[in-house]
């Protein structure tokens, strides 16, 4: 008669294989940790925990974030290889599998913003990230600048493929335009609109001004001078959107991108911070600001691929905010 058996003895094989991997991930980042830091215990790990997130069972791959496993053994939302595993998981599971899952914070907010950008509704009553003034549902001026398997790193067993969107990405509509002087600064203390522009990724600069979108560009387009001719142009929002998400995910030259999600947040925080400076961040203040948003880029002589020239202008209150920069390989 059997009175006991070891439950692995039902599990498929492949389940069993997976299993596997997972224990041996864990116990080597524990290890790592333990004897090195948790930075090095990231790195070390992040082939076999991008080989878990893109293949395991889903519930297996979740476990990756278990905090339960002990000090050290779980990953955290900035663990990645190609990207991060989080966005691994979450770009190949529907958010009807990943609501089930035992996620933990930020983890799971971050997997349903990836779900929103491939262009699923999470309208559905089921709150996601409490408080957050950022829709679970694309609006149209999310959607209209890009095809949806565009927005989400597609990963695979020996890499990522990302679209990449710098701004201008040609000069094609753009003309030569004479820009103006600068508008005066604004006094006092730094507006959180700017310090968010320029904290989307570490190789762009911002500033702000009382003033057009053409003033605004003045500060940085042929390296400041006034009266400087350069290739520029009025573009909306929509087409401006895809490329600020990029930057915002921290994709760069020289580094990984830190996730779609994080870059759709990010740009979110800009827009809540130009619609209202007091914080009171709400989905109908962005978007009556991106309506009336004017958006005007420019090209500079040393662009090559990874660059960002806009200027958006806020007719209602008069500012303008200019955010600039390249990254080289």
């Amino acid at each position: 008669m059997i009175t006991d058996q070891d439950p692995k003895v039902g599990e498929p094989a492949a389940d069993r294989h997976w299993a596997r991997l997972l224990d041996g991930y864990r116990r080597t980042r524990a290890r790592v940790a333990a004897r090195v830091g948790e930075q090095a215990a990231a790195q070390r790990t992040a082939a076999l925990g991008h080989e878990l997130a893109l293949g395991a069972p889903a519930p297996i791959a979740a476990a990756l974030f278990d905090p339960a496993a002990g000090p050290g053994a779980a990953a955290g939302e900035r663990d990645g290889w190609v990207g991060p595993l989080w966005e691994v998981l979450a770009a190949r599971q529907p958010w009807a599998v990943l609501a089930r899952l035992p996620l933990p914070e930020p983890v799971r907010t971050l997997a349903a913003h990836t779900r929103v950008l491939l262009g699923e509704d999470l309208t559905d009553g089921r709150e996601v990230s409490p408080g957050s003034a950022v829709p679970l549902v694309l609006l149209p001026w999310e959607q209209a600048g890009w095809e949806p398997a565009h927005r989400v790193t597609a990963y695979r067993a020996d890499g990522a493929a990302t679209s990449h969107f710098p701004l201008p990405d040609s000069r094609e509509g753009l003309g030569p335009v004479r820009l103006p002087a600068p508008g005066p600064a604004l006094p006092g203390a730094e507006q959180p609109a700017t310090a968010a522009l320029r904290g989307l990724c570490d190789w762009l600069d911002a500033r702000c001004l009382r003033g057009t979108a053409p003033q605004a560009a003045a500060l940085f387009a042929g390296t400041g001078a006034p009266h400087v001719e350069t290739v520029a142009g009025y573009l909306p929002f929509a087409t401006v959107y895809p490329a600020l998400v990029r930057a915002g995910s921290g994709a760069g030259a020289y580094g990984r991108s830190g996730g779609a999600a994080r870059g759709r947040l990010a740009v979110w925080r800009v827009l809540a911070a130009m619609a209202d400076p007091a914080g009171r961040r709400s989905v109908a203040g962005v978007a009556a600001l991106v309506a009336r948003m004017r958006c005007f880029t420019w090209c500079e002589s040393a662009d090559e691929v990874w660059h960002l020239h806009l200027a958006l202008e806020d007719p209602a209150t008069g500012l303008a905010w200019a955010v600039s920069g390249s990254d080289y390989d």
